[in-house]
């Protein structure tokens, strides 16, 4: 009798000791680095987009002002369309880059 019981702590001891312990899954580290790798990634991107479309937008004002001296009321409006189309394209894009590296900040230091 005093065997079986002996035995059934034992094993209560070993299962209790495989739940408390904890699974990879579980831990802080796990898959940290592929997502710091992605963030690094995302933020390269969203910084080529800022300054393509940073380009783009220097390109439409030269138009807008040369449709101001020369052109017609269409192009003028199509230019301004495409300054406002841009504006917004970069304003989205900068708050993008923002939080790509507020979470970078948070992985790398474990919020």
């Amino acid at each position: 009798m005093t065997r079986k019981i002996m035995i059934a702590l034992a094993a209560t001891a070993v299962i209790a000791g495989f739940e408390l312990a904890p699974s990879p899954a579980s831990a802080a580290w796990y898959g940290h680095r592929a997502d710091i790798r992605a963030d690094r990634r995302d933020i390269r991107s969203d910084r080529f987009d800022v300054r393509r479309d940073r380009g783009d937008l220097r390109r439409d004002w030269r138009d807008f002002g040369r449709d101001i001296r020369y052109g017609s009321r269409a192009d003028i409006r199509r230019d301004f369309a495409d300054i406002r189309r841009d504006q917004r394209d970069l304003r989205y894009d900068q708050r993008d880059l923002r939080r790509d590296r507020r979470d970078l900040f948070r992985d790398r230091y474990g919020y």
